[in-house]
């Protein structure tokens, strides 16, 4: 059974007052079917006045109760936050599992993690969730363990030992993602040694940002029409049509109302997009709440202290105008034409894909330096990486030298000087 109580503003709903109530209980219904649970009741059900023992009003947990007996239901899925007294006294009522919303994203995570680091940010971000559950939640953490000594006290009861055990775990696992991001700051460094401009695609989950990364980079990345099909990043090197090479970023799709537990632990993760050159928030144009997604989406990245660049604009790329109807997919194109930095594209047929990439080279050749150089003519090797890596805007040859006029990458007008090779002038 899933349930999305929708709160009244007046009773602190007015955070998901933009969103509209089915649509939140769809997204619920495709984060319970991500676990492989099968749904047989689902319902809005309206919350004037928050009980705080149930959340829901005492008849709609009663006729509720009746129903999941009827449909011998095994698995409760709330879709808001729910106390550790509620998640208990609903557990009671309907006698079978209770999770909230955190609990289910937490679940998923758990399912889906692949990586080491991505294992260890699920396990530190579930611990910190379940300390926070150890309340009377369950009668055995009641019970009493001995104490040391004959005049000891009556000993440190399964509660206290359980909140020690996991802070412990916490610690350790605290040390080990230290780790992690220490090992991901020296590969950091070593792609700016490289280096290559980064681009990291960010967004709803399923916005389809998987698909767009394998279409523009021939991978076989995880892409399916599931929520968080996609939890450790990945990186590919591409090559766009003016020669520069990029890093295109995969990363983890972001969600409403993400438990502040995996906004802290997944921050490593998401450290990928602090360190990108552009950042694309692909958007799935076809969803009746994308305007709320985008929104939700660059909440998160202006917690993430990206605020100037979310400010700035981003390069959003409008996904899957292939589902849009004709009328509709016509008004999408037009608004489009009118900003530089929105584009209509489908991941799935590859339509507006060649434009995507055209806007995504014209924001990194705003970077590039004009230099002029003299190579000599023996030195293939030496011209040929400038095109390659550069943009040769200019170019007259003597008897023993190319003089060249390159628009280039800081970066890689360093590697280039690095090379030994001497500027004349044309």
């Amino acid at each position: 059974m899933v349930l999305h109580p929708a709160i009244k503003a007046s009773e602190g709903g007015a955070a998901a007052a933009s969103r509209l109530p089915q649509a939140r209980l769809d997204e619920a219904i495709g984060l319970t079917q991500a676990i492989d649970l099968d749904v047989v009741l689902s319902e809005v059900v309206p919350v004037s006045r928050i009980r705080p023992a149930t959340l829901l009003g005492k008849g709609a947990v009663d006729r509720l109760a009746a129903e999941v007996e009827a449909a011998e239901i095994a698995v409760a899925v709330v879709d808001g936050q729910l106390s550790p007294v509620q998640q208990r006294n609903l557990e009671k009522a309907w006698q079978c599992k209770v999770i909230d919303r955190t609990g289910l994203i937490l679940e998923i995570f758990g399912k889906r993690a692949r990586t080491r680091e991505g294992t260890m940010q699920v396990e530190l971000a579930a611990l910190s969730y379940q300390r926070s559950r150890l309340v009377r939640s369950w009668t055995h953490l009641e019970r009493q363990r001995g104490g040391f000594g004959f005049l000891g006290g009556p000993g440190e009861t399964q509660i206290e030992a359980d909140r020690r055990m996991i802070g412990e775990r916490i610690v350790k696992l605290k040390q080990s993602l230290e780790e992690v991001k220490r090992t991901r700051d020296l590969h950091r460094r070593a792609r700016r040694r490289v280096p290559y401009p980064i681009i990291a695609l960010v967004g709803y989950t399923n916005a389809g940002k998987s698909t767009l990364f394998n279409r523009v980079t021939a991978a076989e990345v995880l892409a399916k029409d599931m929520l968080f099909a996609t939890l450790d990043p990945t990186m590919r090197a591409v090559r766009f049509p003016s020669g520069r090479t990029v890093i295109l970023s995969d990363t983890v799709g972001f969600v409403s109302d993400l438990p502040h537990e995996l906004v802290a632990a997944f921050r490593a993760t998401l450290e990928e997009v602090l360190e990108a050159d552009v950042v694309v928030h692909v958007r799935d144009v076809s969803h009746p709440d994308s305007d709320a997604q985008a929104a939700d989406v660059e909440a998160v990245l202006k917690d993430l202290g990206l605020g100037e660049m979310v400010d700035g604009g981003l390069v959003e790329a409008l996904n899957k105008i292939d589902l849009l109807p004709a009328e509709r997919r016509g008004e999408v194109i037009n608004q489009a034409r009118r900003r530089a930095d929105a584009l209509p594209l489908s991941s799935v047929t590859g339509e507006g894909i060649d434009a995507l990439l055209a806007c995504l080279d014209s924001r990194l050749a705003q970077s590039r330096e004009v230099v002029d150089v003299a190579v000599p003519l023996a030195d293939g090797a030496g011209i040929s990486w400038l095109y390659s890596h550069g943009e040769v805007v200019a170019r007259r040859d003597d008897e023993t030298s190319a003089f060249m006029r390159v628009r280039l990458d800081p970066a890689d007008l360093q590697r280039y000087r690095r090379r030994g090779s001497a500027g004349r002038g044309l």
